[in-house]
């Protein structure tokens, strides 16, 4: 595969054994251009700052696929409703939190709107049937607002260590298809 894929953690990173920890390395093994960006004092995230760092990296690696995780969901949101972004071929939005989260640590990226345009050829969201961020409801209320395709994962939790998603080969599939 030639795309260029960037990675975007959510709060608190995605190190190992994290799925997109592992997703780097699988995309690396083959000669695969993989960027995971580490955005700066994960655990107390400020917007201002991830937009910054995210912009600047967006215009050095200039990617083909974007996969967010959680908060960077969010952040992603960000930059699309201000509009100064360039379009992806795909755009993976993988277990984004509520629109109205109210966790104080994430404070600075709330309220956040869905945005009119992601700036993406091709999205899919994933979401889980029980994840503590997302509610189904609020799954399918943010999906009809983006006006994507989703996949729900039966039970997944988070998407994320936690829940059992260290090696992840049906993500792989998807960003290769």
């Amino acid at each position: 595969m030639s795309a260029k894929v960037l990675l975007l953690h959510g709060w608190g990173g995605s190190n190992s054994p994290h799925w997109q920890s592992w997703l780097a390395g699988e995309l690396a093994k083959e000669y695969g251009c993989v960027s995971f960006l580490e955005f700066s004092n994960y655990d107390f995230p400020k917007l201002d700052v991830w937009k910054r760092e995210l912009k600047e990296h967006l215009e050095e690696f200039k990617p083909d696929i974007v996969v967010c995780h959680s908060l960077a969901n969010i952040l992603w949101f960000h930059l699309c409703n201000e509009g100064n972004i360039s379009e992806v071929t795909k755009l993976f939005l993988v277990a984004p939190p509520s629109l109205k989260c109210k966790i104080e640590e994430l404070k600075s990226f709330f309220p956040v709107t869905a945005p009119n345009n992601l700036y993406a050829k091709e999205v899919l969201l994933v979401t889980s049937t029980n994840d503590p961020y997302l509610s189904e409801d609020e799954a399918k209320e943010l999906q009809n607002a983006l006006g994507v395709e989703m996949e729900t994962i039966q039970n997944g939790g988070h998407i994320n260590a936690a829940s059992g998603y260290g090696p992840w080969p049906w993500i792989l599939e998807q960003i290769n298809s």
